[in-house]
């Protein structure tokens, strides 16, 4: 995921892409826990994306306000 398929996307679309990443996150979490993890890369690449979202979703808001 890149910023700029991120930025075409509406708040709402934002919202659940960001809710399916922390999901994501919460499961890759419990996977390492368990030692059933096996690409430990994506823990980073989730916690980068989630983080994109974020810093995207508060630009939109600050641009409407």
């Amino acid at each position: 995921m890149n910023a700029n398929d991120v930025r075409t996307k509406t708040a709402d679309e934002l919202n659940q892409e960001l809710l399916n990443l922390k999901k994501e996150q919460f499961n890759l979490r419990f996977q390492g826990a368990t030692q059933q993890l096996e690409n430990t890369a994506r823990i980073r690449q989730v916690r980068r994306d989630v983080a994109r979202v974020k810093t995207i979703l508060r630009e939109k808001s600050v641009a409407g306000e």
